[in-house]
């Protein structure tokens, strides 16, 4: 899998979908933080790569993410 070929939109999809089941806590969040550089397509990468490693695949194809409803506004 290779998530350099996601679109920026995908990007923010698949992202959003992992920080739905994060814990919210500043440690969790900060994790994210120290990989991104204050680069956004690094810190969404990097907070899909954690659910990967935790999941298996992407958020929206398996484990908690992929029952998440996104709503398009």
């Amino acid at each position: 899998m290779v998530i350099d070929n996601l679109t920026i939109r995908q990007l923010q999809q698949e992202s959003a979908r992992a920080l739905t089941i994060l814990e919210a806590t500043n440690h969790n969040l900060a994790q994210f933080n120290k990989e991104a550089n204050h680069n956004s397509n690094h810190w969404y990468k990097s907070i899909i790569n954690w659910y990967v490693q935790q999941y298996g695949d992407l958020p929206s194809k398996c484990g908690p993410g992929k029952d998440v409803v996104l709503l398009d506004v």
